[in-house]
């Protein structure tokens, strides 16, 4: 190797990333053996963050943009090599670039089924899918915290802990949030969007922010999936007994169109037809009794006063006694009309009925319709 080429190889004078991945997250500039020349030119695109490191202690940031390495713009750098007067001189430094753009279409899914308590299905096991997004927001507490002095670093280096910090946070959102299994599809972007917020804190401690949560499915057991379907099947049937005489009916009238030959064919489609008569008589006769017989009110019951047995309120004597049930009339005592022996006012006349006699003599209580005291035998009716 010639002198020309020995400095060639010596001094960085372009420093930059081209050549991105679409998973990558880190590049480390290759300048190991190798010097940057003050004055050498480091070119930051959108998207990207370069970090000097020097002699394994964080230097220098930079954004993105076009910038000329002096000792004037990399304050940082300059204290620890202690360039007091400005020395334009070569320095070693590691250079890593940072890739700050969203990290799309991270997918995160269930690998075993959440327990969750639901009100109507008691405890079931809950599946689920979707999708997330993160990019670097903190390039130096990313550094720090996870690709360390690595080459390079990819978003497969880092995939398993962010899918198991995102199932952890919605497994226990999914069972906080109280939503029955049957509504948790109206609430898919609710449920996201807690989510998404639920993460920030986990996700901000690599230097990361997450920028969307998505959940696309949510699936119930197949078990439970069934029995949702026999209900529902259930449901659009709607009458059970018409069900069963359109199934009876299908099944007589497929036999019946069997082929089979001579006398015993033509006996089943005779046979076939007649049942076919009799299902849909049957069926239009329970629909006539259906629709058009409603239940005979029930008569009336009351005690019997003799013998404490139910008979109808219309019943004149008792069918267990014997003994009459109707109320003895009497005259009212005004106008004569006759009233029920123990009514106190008279429904004709509206007259107070006197339901005892005293006689004044011997002070003996006597029946209203009394006419001499049953004691002494005075005349009641003075």
């Amino acid at each position: 190797m010639g002198l020309f080429g020995f400095f060639k190889s010596q001094f960085i004078e372009v420093i930059e990333w081209t050549d991105q991945d679409a998973s990558t997250m880190v590049y480390r500039f290759p300048v190991q053996n190798n010097e940057i020349k003050m004055g050498a030119e480091l070119t930051v695109r959108e998207s990207q963050v370069a970090i000097f490191v020097n002699e394994g202690e964080i230097a220098d940031v930079f954004g993105p943009g076009r910038h000329l390495l002096y000792t004037q713009n990399m304050p940082i750098l300059t204290k620890l090599k202690s360039w007091k007067f400005g020395f334009d001189s070569p320095f070693k430094a590691e250079v890593y670039f940072v890739n700050t753009k969203q990290f799309i279409n991270q997918k995160w899914g269930t690998s075993n089924p959440i327990m969750m308590r639901d009100s109507e299905f008691g405890v079931i096991r809950l599946r689920g899918y979707g999708i997330y997004s993160y990019r670097v927001s903190e390039p130096v507490v990313f550094l720090k915290e996870l690709f360390g002095t690595s080459a390079s670093y990819d978003t497969s280096s880092i995939e398993g802990q962010l899918k198991k910090m995102v199932l952890s946070g919605l497994t226990d959102l999914f069972a906080e949030s109280n939503i029955a299994a049957l509504d948790l599809a109206m609430n898919y972007d609710e449920l996201s969007e807690k989510g998404k917020e639920k993460m920030k804190q986990r996700f901000s401690t690599f230097g990361f922010e997450i920028t969307s949560l998505y959940i696309e499915n949510l699936s119930l057991p197949e078990e439970v999936e069934k029995v949702l379907d026999r209900k529902t099947a259930m449901g659009v049937i709607g009458n059970m007994n018409q069900y069963q005489q359109y199934q009876t009916a299908e099944a007589i009238r497929d036999a019946a169109q069997n082929e089979g030959g001579g006398l015993a064919g033509a006996g089943a489609g005779i046979g076939a037809g007649a049942a076919i008569g009799s299902v849909m008589a049957n069926a239009l006769q329970g629909n006539h009794q259906q629709t058009n017989s409603p239940s005979a009110p029930q008569p009336e019951k009351m005690t019997c006063p003799h013998c404490q047995a139910l008979i109808n309120t219309s019943a004149k004597f008792c069918g267990e006694c014997g003994e009459t049930v109707q109320k003895q009339k009497v005259p009212c005592i005004s106008c004569q009309a006759a009233i029920n022996e123990d009514a106190k006012f008279c429904g004709e006349c509206g007259a107070k009925q006197v339901t005892e006699k005293t006689c004044a003599k011997c002070g003996k209580v006597n029946a209203p319709n009394t006419k001499f005291c049953g004691a002494c035998g005075d005349n009641l009716q003075q």
